[in-house]
């Protein structure tokens, strides 16, 4: 048995330099926030933990604002709708937890983590064994974006990882094995990061983001919504993008994108929360384009960068 004292001495070796950057979280569990790393815990027979049975969302807060918060919300509804989850507090009151929790973090800029579990109540499959849905919001440091720390853009390999079949991939669920496994094989490929291809070889997405390509006609292409996650950041670059038609695009939209296509590319980017837009310099060992980031990359990550900071509608106000 482990006494009071060693307890608390357990639970203070349990900090770690990264901890640092672990501001506050919440929990419906305990019905509040916290801002010591030590207690930001999550019960073990939460289903979330041991069934990836729970569904999560990952935003930022820019400059004292939350960045397409309404965005997100929406999302993480649909994917809860699907596995039949519903926060605790109501939707209504999952926006004003997620506001309270930042402000408690005290960062204008960092990243935000939102929960959605089936809850605590027992080890085996069955949902209905679980007290009731919880939430779980943590807020982090804000890495910076991929370019800031890799102008000379990203080297990408083909994994080979099985895609996620097609109801699965729409869903943003806690279980992220296949996920995982792509980052590892990038890790140990040397590579920034992996492309996902599916049974008739076209282009899914990577570990964690969305993949396009802009082609020799100056068409920017993502890959058909059936088999990918809608990413909010993909979304948003596609109403940029279209600002750019009749000058560096001459369309926007979505299609097939084979290996071949890739090779063709004047440019291939990736999107998403962290990484923001990056410019791809190689695939598979060879240039993409001309093996630097092209204009329409830059273009689009500026524009981003512009829009999270300047665009009152997409932003909500936290100081």
């Amino acid at each position: 048995m482990i006494g009071r004292g060693q307890w608390d001495r357990v639970i203070r070796r349990r900090i770690r330099p990264y901890h640092a950057g672990f501001y506050a979280m919440y929990s419906s569990v305990f019905g509040g926030i916290v801002k010591d790393p030590a207690l930001m815990l999550v019960p073990i027979d939460d289903h979330m933990v041991h069934r990836g049975d729970g569904v999560f969302e990952v935003f930022k807060c820019v400059d004292g604002a939350i960045y397409n918060l309404d965005a997100h919300l929406t999302r993480l509804r649909h994917s809860a709708s699907a596995l039949a989850l519903a926060p605790p507090c109501g939707w209504d009151g999952l926006r004003r937890i997620v506001i309270a929790a930042v402000r408690a973090g005290g960062r204008r800029d960092c990243n935000i983590h939102l929960f959605v579990s089936r809850g605590p109540g027992g080890f085996t499959v069955n949902p209905y064994e679980s007290e009731g849905c919880q939430v779980y919001v943590a807020v982090v440091r804000a890495r910076p974006p991929f370019m800031a720390e890799h102008p000379e853009g990203a080297a990408v390999l083909s994994s080979s990882i099985p895609p996620k079949p097609a109801k699965w991939a729409r869903i943003k669920s806690c279980n992220y094995l296949p996920n995982v496994l792509m980052k590892k094989e990038a890790v140990e490929r040397g590579a920034d990061f992996v492309a996902g291809f599916d049974e008739r070889g076209c282009l899914t997405e990577g570990a964690s983001e969305n993949m396009g390509i802009v082609t020799r006609a100056g068409d920017l292409v993502f890959p058909r919504l059936e088999r990918i996650l809608a990413g909010t950041t993909m979304l948003r670059v596609i109403a940029l993008a279209r600002r750019l038609k009749g000058g560096l695009l001459r369309d926007v939209g979505f299609g097939d994108i084979r290996r071949t296509d890739i090779r063709r590319a004047a440019e291939m980017i990736i999107v998403g929360t962290s990484v923001q837009v990056a410019a791809v310099r190689s695939f598979d060992g060879r240039p993409v384009g001309s093996g630097a980031p092209g204009p329409v990359s830059i273009r689009l990550n500026r524009l981003l960068e512009q829009e999270m900071r300047e665009n009152r509608k997409l932003r909500t106000p936290v100081f």
